[in-house]
């Protein structure tokens, strides 16, 4: 367990916007390495606690013993996130102070070859964040139609070859089943022109990240998870999102703007009849984005967007 590597991005911004203070409940639905949880424990020492999610049984058990010295002040979930308001109901916890998600893939779970996440390495395609159940990549590109590869392909990964990729991933698999990640990596390389691949991105990114957020339901997960935790929310209580790339940035904008709306009466209405109050007060404007300095000791901290909001 000892050699699960995650590095937490934006990490001083989280807590700058969290702002974790002694007596406060906090919860990081996104646990992986404990990074972001051991800062919100040390500031909001010495009675604050953190309710620690994730669905990798690794990150949980790798989170455990690093944060072991804080005793009691922890309790870890192997759950998702957006099961939130579940486990407050069972824990009987009626509301928190702030909440922080790291959305997407790991940096360990890329890493671990077997996992099937990374186009870089030959492993079993599986993909799943939870690797106890559900349905896996190479189940859903040898299961799925045609037509549903491609808008998967097209919906989550914004493939613009959704379409050969899709057809030749079909017609690969009547022959033999594809089960490797290198063998899907060369079904994709083949549906895209080579005077088209770009330069800084590998071909088969964008089909991995595709089957990635379909396996794992990401993206519905973002936002139940989202809802979730501002329910959740004390008045005054923040909620910090990190966010990889633009489908995941948009919900938590749009979810953001949403709470953060008050009157919906039309504007022919001399005055508001709705009653609808703003619920968040968005603390910032343009997502937080990782410095240069950052960005050199982890690169992969580039395409980090952070958007924060206060519960009213």
């Amino acid at each position: 367990m000892g050699d699960f590597r995650h590095i937490s991005v934006l990490y001083d911004e989280v807590l700058h916007y969290l702002q974790p203070r002694s007596g406060g409940v906090y919860v990081d639905g996104t646990l992986g390495g404990g990074g972001h949880a051991r800062g919100i424990l040390e500031c909001s020492s010495p009675d604050g606690m953190l309710l620690g999610f994730d669905r990798d049984q690794e990150a949980l058990d790798a989170a455990g013993l690093s944060l072991s010295a804080y005793g009691s002040r922890v309790k870890l979930f192997h759950e998702n996130y957006s099961h939130l308001s579940d486990v407050l109901v069972r824990e009987g916890i009626e509301s928190i102070d702030g909440m922080v998600l790291d959305v997407g893939v790991s940096s360990h779970q890329l890493d671990k070859a077997e996992r099937g996440f990374s186009f870089q390495q030959d492993a079993p395609l599986d993909m799943r964040m939870d690797g106890s159940s559900g349905r896996t990549a190479a189940d859903l590109v040898n299961t799925l139609s045609e037509k549903e590869l491609e808008q998967i392909l097209w919906d989550f990964g914004e493939e613009r070859w959704a379409r050969r990729i899709a057809s030749m991933i079909v017609a690969a698999r009547n022959v033999e089943p594809v089960t490797t990640t290198a063998r899907l990596v060369d079904l994709v390389k083949g549906a895209i022109p080579r005077a088209r691949w770009e330069a800084r991105l590998h071909p088969a990114t964008r089909t991995f990240q595709a089957l990635r957020i379909a396996v794992n339901e990401e993206l519905q997960s973002l936002e139940r998870g989202l809802v979730a935790g501002i329910e959740s929310l004390k008045k005054g209580g923040r909620i910090v999102v990190i966010s990889f790339h633009s489908l995941e940035d948009r919900i938590v904008k749009n979810v953001f703007n949403e709470f953060a709306r008050g009157c919906i009466c039309p504007k022919s209405v001399p005055r508001c009849v709705c009653g609808k109050l703003p619920v968040l007060r968005k603390l910032t404007g343009k997502p937080v984005v990782a410095g240069v300095e950052e960005i050199a000791v982890n690169p992969r901290s580039r395409s980090a967007k952070l958007r924060a909001a206060e519960k009213l």
